[in-house]
């Protein structure tokens, strides 16, 4: 018996194969594809139980992975599907001639009652091994149990509701614990709540089913031979313990609502079909001697759940006379049928039978048909063999019974992952959509199928349905993919036409302007969206060629403003004089470039409003690109308007503070045509310092010389040192102006004596003016009276300038008086230096035989030497040696020089014959030039103490060794 399920697993396991390679195949999404890519597998897979029972199988019953099976007439066998090699064998222990009659297993597994043909009813856990007798259930046949799904637990079933075969309905509780589980029977209590009944009477009640709703809202359906109950009501919060009494109460008077069918083939069956996240089925199919009635369970409802209801009558093969049939499955799209001899499922979609299992004559007659709600496993048995079925993939033909009956939203859920089975749907949907008229319906489906797009556009424009068309076209460019560029442009450039041709119909007709409205925010949008952004924008000539070709001007501001193409925008706007529109779009978007070529044409006319967004702009503009829009403007307009531009000039020198010379110069030029008055005021605001100084000073001297400016100019001149050409102009103006330029060259007393006797002379000879004269002597300390003299007319009498001339003869007498004193000073100096010069020939120094030379350390007397008045004293080839290396040199040069001349006089004369006289004369210039050179020498040897003097200081930077000697050095130390 252990080996009754041992292939559940295996069969798990290859199950799980297939769909892993199914889902390796890898199906593309774009693109044409094909209908299958392999072989289907069937929708129910039978499989064979390897078991052989021992006794014959009388009742099997399978809930959440829970097997429980009769065998002959006093075994239970139970199996839990999780773990099948454990299988546990029950006892029932009955002596007597009893039989099982029907089993019922409740949805948690655990509850198991069996019903016995003797009227009685026993009741097993499946937490322990003991069948125990429900001694109140004594007497009824059990027919149906309706468990209570709500409040059932592992130990306690909640109230539930049994169906007798006398058409009774009774009420009960069953509940098993550990510590009474032999002292207490487990029914709690068995209470009759309602009696069904048909036209002859009480009917056996076949099914029950207890479903709750909505707002505490209980529905319980029950079923006889030919009628279906329905019983319906709340029970209050709280009171769900209490059962179902109140529900049944509401009825006693009256029938509940039922459905009932004339034919009967003395029983009947219902099924339920729950999805695997749900608690409660979603539809149902009632076996009954009319057909199979199907239909859906709306909880929504007030009285009714049942919904949607349809009969499909037996396949055309079933005679109920003779084989009729003997159970039903429910699953999502099929209910299957139990004959004795073979098994059929019909979809429940279309009625239609889509499979046929026939099962051989040496299994025998089959018995039951049941399903594990939970795994979704149909299990049939006959008294010999075991047989179970999975279903897989059961919906994958669904769509296209839907799609046949023109369910096309259904179709696509049921095939949305198979991208090959949606095309097919949406094709059909789309003809469907198209042959209705609906063809903005049908646009969208075409767009999302893989027809091929030149045979669907011509279909609608054969239609002459422009607006459909557009729909495809806008759907079919949704689904391109960034790299099909080529197809992107074509769709791009097609729909742009198409709306201009479509906004140029709706706009001559006044009775569609709402539909021009919603056009044209359509086309504005499709103009606008980002994901077509970068095809308008490399395709915005040919854009631009199709807008202007249709004359819309209106849109091809509103194109050029998305692709920020603002030229074209501002150009539009100067074309039909929009002046105010065009800097508006200048000013909001900032670009320099624009502000540069647009500002001369603009300046034209609204000078002021452009200055102003010049000086918004701020630093972002430069002023030198808007001199060319600012002269042609000036030269053609009047003062007033130049105004305004030496009004953005200020702000660029003031606010800005710019140093190009270019826009100081501009400055320069505007001052000097209109506003003499500031020219003055900004040259010395500007400074005198040339280096300081942003205009050019020649361009500004000609400038304001050309104007006739003259102040400005003796302003220039000084700035530009000019002092004479200065002086020269303000005498033309001002005499006062003339004395200001004469004391600025400060640092030559020369020029500006110079200076003063021009204006001097001018003062005499062109004023003619004695006294303004004597004043310019008092102004300038340099100017005497005898300068000024030769100035003034032979008819000038002396009394205007005596006092002058008397003050002059005194600065003379006191400038003699000066010099006698400085010369008696020089005389005593002068005997002075002989004095010491004198002393310091006698000036005489004592050396000890023993003192060393401070170089050497070797006896000082041994060689010539020096001593120094700081008391070193060194050899002469020592101090030579010490010296040289610190001269410059050119005195090295010298130096070497020297000693070749001392070595040369200290050479004996090659000649014998001289005569004596001129022997003696040549000795004694001999003698002469060699102390001449001996002198040289110690000049520039013992200038002074290499110890004490200025070439210790400048050598204390110098390294001890000598870099060059430094890597011998470092060896000798190794």
């Amino acid at each position: 018996m252990a080996s009754i399920l041992d292939e559940y697993e295996d069969s798990l396991h290859r199950s799980a194969a297939v769909q892993h390679s199914r889902a390796s195949v890898g199906i593309p999404h774009s693109g044409y594809v094909n209908a299958r890519l392999e072989k289907e597998t069937p929708i129910f897979n039978k499989q064979r139980i390897d078991f052989a029972p021992p006794e014959k199988i009388n009742s099997l019953v399978v809930s959440s992975n829970q097997l429980c099976m009769s065998l002959g007439k006093d075994t239970l066998l139970r199996i839990d599907l999780g773990k099948p090699d454990e299988p546990n064998q029950v006892e029932l222990g009955r002596k007597d001639e009893a039989k099982v009659y029907k089993m019922f297993l409740d949805h948690t597994g655990s509850h198991l009652l069996i019903a016995l043909n003797t009227s009685e009813c026993l009741y097993l856990n499946r937490s322990v091994q003991k069948v125990r007798a429900l001694s109140r259930w004594k007497g009824h046949l059990i027919e149906s149990v309706g468990w209570n799904k709500f409040l059932g637990t592992e130990t306690n079933t909640g109230p539930i509701l049994v169906g007798t075969s006398q058409g009774q309905i009774y009420e009960a509780e069953i509940s098993v614990s550990e510590g009474s589980l032999f002292s207490t029977n487990p029914d709690q209590y068995f209470r009759q709540v309602y009696t069904l009944e048909e036209e002859s009477g009480p009917a056996p009640v076949c099914c029950l089913e207890i479903e709750r709703g909505i707002e505490g809202k209980f529905f319980i359906i029950a079923t006889t031979q030919k009628r279906l109950f329905q019983f319906v009501g709340k029970v209050p919060e709280g009171t769900e313990q209490q059962g179902f009494s109140s529900i049944f109460a509401l009825h006693a008077d009256h029938l509940p609502s039922f459905r009932e069918f004339p034919a009967s083939f003395g029983f009947s069956e219902i099924a339920f079909y729950t999805p695997k996240l749900r608690s409660s089925p979603r539809s149902f199919a009632w076996m009954m001697g009319n057909g199979v009635l199907y239909g859906t369970l709306d909880y929504s409802r007030p009285d009714s759940i049942l919904s949607d209801e349809r009969v499909w009558v037996y396949p055309s093969d079933i005679d109920i006379t003779v084989n009729k049939p003997i159970s039903i499955v429910l699953t999502q799209f099929h209910f299957l049928l139990l004959l004795p001899d073979r098994v059929k499922a019909v979809c429940t979609l279309n009625g239609q039978v889509v499979f046929q299992d026939m099962f051989l004559e040496k299994f025998g007659l089959l018995t039951r048909m049941i399903k594990d709600p939970t795994v979704q496993q149909i299990w049939i048995h006959t008294e010999k063999v075991v047989f179970r079925y999975h279903v897989q993939r059961e919906s994958r033909d669904v769509w296209k019974m839907y799609m046949n009956m023109n369910k096309f939203d259904l179709a696509k859920e049921y095939c949305k992952d198979r991208p090959e089975c949606l095309d097919t749907v949406l094709a059909k949907e789309a003809e469907h959509c198209f042959q209705n008229k609906r063809y903005i319906d049908s646009a969208k489906c075409y767009a999302l199928t893989q027809s091929y797009f030149e045979e669907i556009a011509l279909k609608f424009i054969e239609a002459k349905q422009e607006e459909a068309l557009m729909e495809f076209l806008i759907k079919k460019l949704s689904n391109l993919k960034p790299s099909e560029k080529t197809q992107t442009t074509l769709l791009t450039t097609w729909l742009t036409e198409l709306y201009l041709n479509w906004l140029g119909v709706l706009e001559g007709d006044p009775s569609q302007r709402n539909l021009y409205l919603d056009t044209r925010e359509k086309f504005r949008t499709f103009l606008s969206s980002p994901k077509n952004k970068d095809c308008l924008f490399n395709n915005r000539a040919s854009i631009y060629e199709l807008l202007a070709s249709h004359g819309d001007t209106e849109h091809m501001v509103y194109f050029a403003v998305i692709m920020q193409d603002y030229e074209r925008v501002v150009a539009h706007h100067c074309q039909h004089d929009e002046y105010d529109e065009a800097l508006n779009v200048l000013s909001r978007h900032r670009d320099e470039k624009l502000f540069y070529k647009f500002s001369p044409v603009l300046i034209q006319h609204i000078p002021k409003k452009v200055v102003d967004a010049w000086i918004s702009m701020g630093s972002r503009l430069d002023a030198r690109n808007l001199i060319p829009a600012l002269v042609n403007y000036s030269q053609s307009a009047s003062t007033q308007q130049i105004n305004e531009a030496i009004r953005y000039m200020e702000f660029c020198v003031c606010q800005l503070e710019e140093t190009q010379q270019a826009i100081h110069n501009y400055l320069l030029s505007l001052y000097a045509l209109c506003r003499p008055d500031s020219l003055l005021s900004y040259l010395e605001q500007a400074g005198t310092n040339p280096n300081r100084i942003h205009y050019d000073l020649k361009y500004a001297l000609r400038l304001c010389a050309e104007h006739g400016h003259h102040h400005a100019c003796v302003h220039i001149y000084k700035v530009m040192e000019l002092y004479e050409e200065a002086v020269d102009l303000a005498l033309q103006v001002d005499v006062d102006l003339a004395k200001s330029c004469a004391d600025l060259p400060e640092d030559d007393e020369e020029l500006r004596k110079k200076l003063w006797l021009k204006i001097a002379r001018h003062v005499v000879q062109e004023e003619k003016d004695v006294k303004k004269a004597m004043a310019c002597l008092s102004s300038c300390a340099l100017l005497k009276i005898e300068d000024v003299l030769p100035f003034f007319p032979d008819f000038v009498t002396i009394d205007h300038f005596k006092e002058a001339i008397c003050n002059s003869l005194e600065d003379y007498n006191k400038h003699i008086e000066e010099l006698k004193r400085e010369m008696e000073e020089a005389t005593q100096s002068a005997k002075r230096i002989r004095e010491d010069i004198q002393e310091m020939r006698n000036k005489y120094g004592s050396v000890e035989p023993q003192e060393k030379c401070a170089a050497c350390d070797f006896p000082l007397l041994n060689r010539p030497f020096y001593l120094f008045l700081c008391g070193h004293m060194f050899h002469y080839d020592c101090l030579l040696q010490a010296v040289f290396p610190n001269l410059p040199a050119y005195k090295q040069a010298k130096l070497e020089d020297l000693q070749k001349k001392l070595a040369a006089t200290s050479q004996p004369s090659k000649s014998h014959h001289r005569p004596k006289d001129a022997d003696t004369i040549s000795l004694g210039k001999g003698q002469q030039s060699r102390e001449q050179i001996k002198a040289d020498i110690d000049d520039i040897v013992a200038a002074e103490c290499v110890y004490c003097g200025e070439l210790m200081i400048r050598s204390i930077d110098k390294p001890f060794i000598d870099p060059q000697k430094y890597e011998e050095e470092m060896q000798s130390w190794l």
